[in-house]
């Protein structure tokens, strides 16, 4: 397997946000780092693994609908995480491109692994502050037409980019790349509903490789400049054309998560 680094590169010293993220899910691909770190997130904000369970069965909700009501056969998501149940590419229809981008070596390990044989994946080793090296990846080049319809997926990614690494810059970079017709799901965490607990737990990324930035929802709404939130606009995430019935509000306390999905129009 080419993994393009050594082994010995992987720190599993310092916690990493999509190990941290996996450990929270309940997935075994993690370091103790990484445990000790989402100890500390839960004794600060138990609501931290329903918020990220229901951010998951946002993504799942989201790649159904870009699948089979938009018709999209082509996925770019950046900072895919460990690679778990329910993968873009096992939710999409059969045969729908999807290049995995991620900065976490062991990401790449697990999914290199996951996805040998398939003619239809790919992952990338690369990160989303650099958007113009993710656009001219080899593998996402090779994989990805950009002259068709693309859903970009920046689910619990862009909270750890940081105010001066400028994530306007980045989404106007990969919004621009991508024809009329593409479409962005995108999902943020926020402190507007219990702030001293949301920014307790936010504190825990510091001693990690990213920080966290939560934002307000119309800080989050500002990040979808450019294209047209389809309904039910940018809500949390247990909200977003929920399967079954509506989320009930104790339900809604712990989703500490927005989500929307947005159309690139002509």
């Amino acid at each position: 397997m080419d993994t393009g680094f050594a082994l010995s590169e992987i720190d599993t010293t310092t916690p990493h946000p999509a190990r941290m993220y996996d450990a929270l899910l309940g997935g075994k691909d993690n370091y103790a780092a990484d445990r000790q770190a989402v100890r500390q997130l839960l004794e600060a904000a138990p609501e931290a693994r329903y918020s990220a369970r229901a951010n998951r069965a946002f993504l799942q909700r989201a790649v159904r609908f870009l699948s089979a009501e938009a018709g999209i056969r082509q996925f770019i998501d950046i900072g895919t995480g460990i690679p778990s149940a329910g993968n873009v590419h096992e939710v999409a229809a059969p045969g729908t491109r999807v290049a995995y981008v991620d900065n976490d070596p062991i990401v790449h390990v697990h999914a290199n692994a996951l996805l040998t044989g398939s003619g239809t994946t790919s992952i990338v080793l690369a990160d989303l502050r650099e958007p113009e090296a993710i656009l001219a990846h080899p593998k996402v080049r090779a994989l990805i037409d950009f002259t068709q319809p693309i859903a970009l997926l920046l689910v619990a990614i862009l909270h750890f980019i940081t105010d001066t690494e400028d994530p306007a810059r980045i989404l106007a970079v990969l919004r621009d790349a991508l024809p009329a017709g593409s479409y962005l799901a995108l999902s943020h965490a926020t402190a507007d509903f219990r702030p001293a607990a949301a920014n307790d737990a936010a504190a825990v990324y510091d001693q990690a490789t990213s920080p966290v930035t939560l934002r307000t929802h119309g800080q989050v709404v500002a990040l979808f400049d450019g294209w047209d939130l389809i309904k039910p606009g940018l809500v949390q995430v247990p909200l977003w054309r929920p399967d079954g019935r509506r989320p009930r509000p104790k339900e809604l306390e712990r989703a500490w998560v927005y989500g929307g999905v947005a159309r690139k129009s002509p």
